[in-house]
C-alpha cells in the first residue's frame, strides 16, 4: 500500500489507479469493513487524525479530482466522507517519495519522469502541508 504525499499529477496511469484502489482499501480498513491491513504503517497518519474516515476521504477526493482532470471516471460516490482535513508531511518524506516515484517511473513510464525531475521541490497532494523534518516514522524505506 502506497498513499503518496506527492501531488497525484505526478503519477502515471498505473500509479494513479493503484493509489485510488489502495486508498479505497485504506478507507475500508479505517471504517472497519475489513480485517486485513489494520496495522499497515501507511495508515498511521490518517488514523492519528481527529476524524480518520474524513482524512482518508479528503485524500481520496484529491485522487479523484486528478483522475477527472485526466478524463478518467473514478466514482466519487465511493468516498465515504470527503472533507477538508489537513495533515502535515515532512520535507524529508517528500524527498524520499520523490526518489521512490522517480525510480518507479523510470522503469514503468519513462515519459512521465520529466515533470517530477524538473521539480526539485515537488507539488504535494492538496491535503498536506510541508514541515521541516526527515523521513516520517511510519515510512518503511
Amino acid at each position: 500500500m502506497r498513499l503518496w504525499s506527492l501531488h497525484p499529477s505526478y503519477l502515471d496511469r498505473q500509479g494513479l489507479t493503484a493509489c485510488w484502489r489502495e486508498a479505497l482499501l485504506a478507507q475500508a480498513v479505517i471504517a472497519g469493513r475489513t480485517k486485513g491491513y489494520t496495522r499497515h504503517p501507511q495508515l498511521e497518519r490518517f488514523q492519528a487524525c481527529e476524524d480518520p474516515l474524513e482524512a482518508v476521504g479528503t485524500f481520496l477526493a484529491g485522487i479523484q479530482q486528478e483522475a477527472t482532470r485526466r478524463g478518467y471516471r473514478f466514482d466519487a460516490s465511493r468516498i465515504d466522507r470527503p472533507g477538508t482535513t489537513r495533515i502535515t508531511v515532512t520535507a524529508g518524506q517528500i524527498s524520499f517519495e520523490r526518489g521512490h516515484l522517480l525510480a518507479k517511473l523510470r522503469q514503468r513510464t519513462p515519459g512521465a519522469v520529466a515533470a517530477l525531475e524538473k521539480d526539485e521541490v515537488p507539488a504535494i497532494h492538496p491535503m498536506f502541508d510541508i514541515i521541516p523534518g526527515g523521513i516520517a516514522p511510519w515510512e518503511r524505506p
